[in-house]
């Protein structure tokens, strides 16, 4: 058997791949023995003699459908976790995430005149404090705080019209008095 070292080494410079990617056809082997340049391999490869080999596949489907079920929430229990909780995902990280969420609904409901300048602050330093969990409690508060304060503005105005009420009756009674006395 003649040994073909030198024509592999050349086809895989020639063909741009590994030696290992290089199939060298076996009933032409004294053609090929006899190729010593580049040349003669560009024109055996041509002819089919030297061919490089395909690509061998290396599927990803399994891990597709893999990380598909993990997203769904498969896969990921206490026997899987490998680091702690903070690890996995910082506590820090989900802070930010939930603070910006709450300062833009604020500052949504700031511009569309849904609160005022402020309730804004007063709930903004509240949500600094972490008073709220997270954006539905948020809104509840805003709503609770929102009906609350509708009821006192009515309630003042009951009250002021009974105020005023009460004042013309005592108008009226001390004119009926002044006026009997007379």
């Amino acid at each position: 058997m003649v040994s073909l070292k030198l024509q592999k080494r050349l086809a895989a410079a020639v063909l741009k791949c590994g030696v290992r990617k290089i199939w060298l056809d076996p009933n032409e082997v004294n053609d090929i023995s006899m190729a010593n340049s580049r040349q003669n391999i560009r024109k055996l490869n041509k002819d089919g003699f030297i061919i490089r080999k395909p690509v061998i596949v290396h599927s990803r489907s399994r891990i597709k459908a893999r990380l598909a079920a993990k997203a769904k929430g498969r896969h990921t229990g206490k026997g899987k976790r490998k680091g702690t909780a903070n690890a996995r995902i910082p506590f820090k990280v989900l802070w930010i995430r939930r603070i910006r969420v709450l300062r833009r609904l604020l500052k949504k409901y700031r511009e569309a005149g849904k609160i005022d300048k402020y309730l804004y602050h007063e709930l903004y330093l509240k949500a600094k404090g972490n008073m709220f969990k997270n954006k539905k409690v948020l809104i509840e508060n805003i709503h609770q705080r929102k009906s609350e304060r509708m009821a006192e503005q009515a309630a003042k105005e009951v009250a002021s019209m009974k105020k005023r009420r009460a004042k013309e009756r005592r108008a009226t009674k001390s004119k009926k008095t002044s006026a009997a006395r007379e």
